[in-house]
C-alpha cells in the first residue's frame, strides 16, 4: 500500500455498549471495552494499538456514548479528543456507522473504512493486519463491501454466520503466507440453535461474522441510499451540518427518531455486491466468561488480580476465578465453574452457562437495583 493510498485509509472502532454478559466486572460506569481483563490493556487500547498498524493515528476515530469519550480520554490519553464521535444514544450498528460515514466523508470523500468492534481478541496480529490490507484492496477495486469471516472450530451458537459462494482470485501478495480466502456473500444467517450450528460447520461453507467491515465511502453511501433511505436523508442531514453551530442540536434531533437497526439486517443483507475474506487469526468475541476462560486456557487461573488477592482451591478442577476485590477466595472440590468477585458483587455459574448472565442483568434492572449495574 503506497503512502497515498494509506492516506486514504480510516478506522471506525465501535465502542459503545454495556456488555451484560460479562458483569458484574463490566458495568454501565465501566462498560467491558474499558475493562482490563487479563492484566494486559482495557481492550479498547488493544483494538487502536493493532489497527494503528496500518492506519495513522490521526484517521482512526472512536464512536461511542458520552461516559465513553470520558472513558476513552482515560484509558487513552493520547488519542485524539476530536477523533471522538459521540452517540446522543445507543441505536445500534447502521445509526453509529451512518453517523461514522457523514464524519469521514466530511474528511476525505475518497476514504476506505475498516469498522470494527473495541471488544474483540485478536491472538495474531500479523495475520490480522494482512486480511485487512487484503479487504481494503477488495474494496478499493471493487467498490463493494468486504466482510471478514472467521472459518468455525465448533458449533457455536453465540455468533452470527455469514455463508460464502463463489470463491474469487485473490493475489498471493496479500496473504503472506497466511491461508485467506476471498468469496461472494450468499447470505448472512443470525444465531442458530444448536442443530443448525452442527449444520453450518458440516457444510464447510458457513463462516463466524466477525463484525469487521471494511468498503469505500461511497459504497456505503450508495448502499445507506438504496436500502435505508431515511437513514440516509439522516446522514446527509448530519454531513451538511458537521463543523457548524447546529451540528449538536442536528444529531441529537436524529437520533431523537431513528429507530435501533444493526448494520447486517439494514444493509449487508440487501446489498448489491458483497464480498467475505475469510482466514483465521486467533479472533474472539469477549462476549461471555466462558469466552474469556477459553482464552484464559489454564484448568484453574485467577485473572486480574490486585497484589493482596488471594486464590486458594482444593481438589478443584477447570474453576476460573477472576477478583478484583481485596478479599481471598478459597474454593474446595468444585469444578466447571466460574468465580468473579468485585467490591459489591459475586457471580457463580457452571461453566458454558454464563451467557445467562445478561437475564442476571435484567431481573436487576426490573427489580430496581440498578446500584449493582
Amino acid at each position: 500500500m503506497t503512502n497515498g493510498q494509506g492516506n486514504h485509509v480510516y478506522a471506525v472502532i465501535m465502542a459503545g455498549g454495556f456488555g451484560k454478559k460479562l458483569w458484574p466486572v463490566s458495568r454501565k460506569k465501566m462498560p467491558k471495552q474499558f475493562v482490563d481483563l487479563y492484566s494486559d490493556g482495557a481492550m479498547i487500547s488493544k483494538t487502536v494499538q493493532r489497527i494503528s498498524g496500518l492506519v495513522i493515528e490521526e484517521n482512526i476515530f472512536i464512536i461511542t456514548s458520552e461516559l465513553g469519550r470520558t472513558l476513552v480520554s482515560q484509558s487513552l490519553n493520547s488519542f485524539p479528543r476530536e477523533n471522538i464521535i459521540v452517540e446522543p444514544a445507543s441505536r445500534n450498528t447502521a445509526p453509529c456507522i451512518a453517523l461514522a460515514t457523514a464524519h469521514i466523508k466530511k474528511r476525505d470523500p475518497d476514504a476506505v473504512t475498516i469498522v470494527l468492534p473495541s471488544d474483540h481478541l485478536v491472538l495474531d496480529n500479523h495475520a490480522f493486519i494482512k486480511i485487512v490490507e487484503a479487504g481494503i484492496e477488495v474494496a478499493r477495486n471493487n467498490k463493494g463491501l468486504v466482510t471478514i469471516g472467521i472459518k468455525p472450530d465448533r458449533p457455536e451458537t453465540a455468533y452470527g454466520y455469514i455463508q460464502a459462494n463463489g470463491e474469487l482470485f485473490l493475489p498471493p501478495a496479500f496473504s503472506d503466507g497466511c491461508d485467506f480466502r476471498l468469496f461472494r456473500v450468499k447470505a448472512f444467517a443470525e444465531k442458530p440453535d444448536s442443530t443448525t450450528a452442527v449444520e453450518f460447520l458440516e457444510s464447510h461453507d458457513f463462516y463466524w461474522n466477525s463484525g469487521i467491515f471494511i468498503w469505500h465511502i461511497d459504497a456505503i453511501s450508495r448502499e445507506f441510499e438504496r436500502s435505508m433511505p431515511d437513514l440516509y436523508k439522516d446522514l446527509l442531514n448530519i454531513y451538511q451540518s458537521l463543523g457548524s453551530e447546529v451540528e449538536q442540536k442536528v444529531i441529537e434531533d436524529v437520533y431523537s427518531w431513528i429507530h435501533p437497526l444493526s448494520i447486517d439486517y439494514g444493509i449487508m443483507e440487501k446489498a448489491e455486491k458483497v464480498f467475505v475474506l475469510t482466514g483465521e487469526f486467533g479472533w474472539t468475541d469477549l462476549g461471555c466468561w466462558d469466552e474469556v476462560l477459553k482464552v484464559a486456557g489454564s484448568q484453574s487461573v485467577l485473572v486480574g488480580q490486585q497484589s493482596d488477592s488471594r486464590l486458594l482451591q482444593i481438589d478443584c478442577e477447570n474453576v476460573f476465578v477472576k477478583n478484583t476485590a481485596k478479599k481471598v477466595i478459597c474454593t474446595i472440590g468444585i469444578k466447571d465453574l466460574i468465580v468473579v468477585e468485585t467490591d459489591d458483587a459475586l457471580l457463580i455459574c457452571r461453566k458454558g452457562s454464563s451467557h445467562r448472565v445478561r437475564e442476571v442483568v435484567d431481573i436487576l434492572r426490573r427489580e430496581g437495583l440498578e446500584d449493582y449495574l
